[in-house]
């Protein structure tokens, strides 16, 4: 660490030079009192040389993997982790042996036996890591989480939430993308990871005990295809009526370019993209196919119910296909409840009320949310990262590793119970 100005500046390298990494590197941009990006590792050469650009990194801190700048020495304090979910693991214990504190994406590993190899090296290596579980860090979770922490509704006996996905954004991730097979990641962890920790977060201190669940992959399948309809989005007939269509997301809409045009050269050198290219990078690659013709096997609606050691039971509902992208929250408690919507930036406090002559008493809160992704959470989950690594502690939305896995325990548990029908004891 290095001291300008009065503040303690912390240095970073980055890992995975990605749309989350860098994102959350741009912190630096208002911060550079308290971040300095001094190395970067990515095995895209083309990617890397822009980004050290971009943060001003010089060219012998430039790396083509984690494990060759680990090889290094330690360069910096901390290391940023934003690789594919499949590599998370094997990319964070190099940078822990080499003594990097490490900011690292979620999901933290596809399978419970991963998870535990990290958190075996964080216990011998005394290495600090923190989850970017950034919903935490949202305002609007922050004060829903203030009110039950401080006992504004009692104990909580349940938990309800919900995710609705946006369809282009159920096309273009999860039925076209990354992220459309099981053995990448199961729907639930790798979409809905943050809403099952915001149930945990809750609960804090308190472990999830059992899980069932229920689910399927219905609509996007080749049975439901429309008929005439191609199995790429420039050869068919029906596209410029289709609201799955690849053109009308990724082209005229322009939705999701670091998904669609990622490989497309000008864009990532940071150039301009013109319609062609756009049109011909589309059409050639997997963002380009039919939404009913692909190679996804992940489930396209999934419920799952958790019930806490101390007998609270939660329930999460992923929803797809919907016209927008919606996030919802009920907390039921033994003095009253709370119910609010992401989105929109609201909740609301319930009481009972009789003794007020009313059925209930309500408290309106419209929370001020900043123009940032995740509800304002990606920029303020550094600037908590950055607390706990500075000494300072960090923030009501930082908990240990051992307490930030409970999500995926859960996720695990429910694949699970969904694919063999039956209730599964989280140990």
């Amino acid at each position: 660490m290095g001291a300008e100005h009065g503040f303690v500046v912390i240095t970073a390298v980055l890992v995975g030079l990605g749309h989350r990494s860098v994102g959350y590197a741009s912190y630096v941009d208002a911060h550079p009192d308290e971040l300095r990006i001094v190395a970067v590792a990515e095995p895209d050469p083309v990617r890397r040389e822009r980004y050290a650009k971009r943060f001003g990194v010089e060219e012998g801190c430039c790396f083509d993997s984690a494990e060759t700048l680990a090889a290094a020495g330690k360069l910096a304090d901390v290391a940023i982790n934003g690789t594919m979910d499949e590599i998370h693991i094997e990319t964070t214990i190099p940078l822990l042996n080499a003594g990097y504190d490490v900011l690292l994406e979620k999901p933290i590993a596809p399978s419970q036996d991963e998870l535990r190899m990290l958190e075996e090296v964080v216990e011998t290596t005394g290495q600090k890591v923190v989850i970017c579980h950034v919903l935490r860090y949202a305002p609007f979770y922050v004060a829903i989480k203030e009110r039950v922490a401080r006992g504004d509704i009692g104990d909580i006996l349940h938990i309800h939430s919900t995710e609705n996905v946006s369809y282009h954004h159920m096309a273009v991730a999860f039925i076209r993308g990354k992220w459309n097979r099981r053995d990448v990641n199961p729907m639930l962890l790798a979409k809905c990871c943050h809403d099952l920790d915001l149930l945990c977060w809750m609960k804090s201190g308190i472990r999830p005990r059992k899980v069932a669940s229920f689910g399927g992959r219905h609509f996007f399948t080749t049975e439901n295809a429309p008929v005439d309809a191609s199995k790429v989005c420039i050869d068919c007939e029906l596209e410029r009526g289709c609201e799955y269509s690849a053109l009308r997301h990724h082209v005229d809409n322009e939705w999701w370019p670091f998904y669609a045009l990622a490989g497309e050269s000008a864009y990532e050198s940071g150039g301009v993209v013109g319609v062609e290219e756009k049109i011909g990078h589309v059409s050639t690659s997997e963002y380009g196919r039919c939404v009913w013709h692909c190679d996804n096997d992940v489930v396209d609606r999934q419920s799952v119910i958790v019930e806490f050691e101390d007998g609270c039971v939660a329930t999460h509902d992923m929803v797809t296909n919907s016209a927008k992208g919606v996030r919802r929250i009920q907390i039921t408690g033994t003095k009253g409840e709370i119910y609010g919507d992401m989105i929109e930036g609201t909740f609301v406090v319930s009481k009972p009320g009789a003794t007020k002559g009313t059925e209930a008493l309500v408290e309106e809160i419209n929370v001020n949310l900043k123009d940032d992704h995740h509800g304002g959470g990606d920029l303020r989950l550094v600037a908590d990262f950055l607390s706990v690594v500075r000494g300072e502690g960090g923030s009501i939305s930082t908990t240990s590793l051992s307490d930030s896995i409970n999500s995926h325990l859960i996720a695990y548990a429910a694949d699970v119970a969904m694919r063999e029908e039956r209730v599964v004891t989280i140990d």
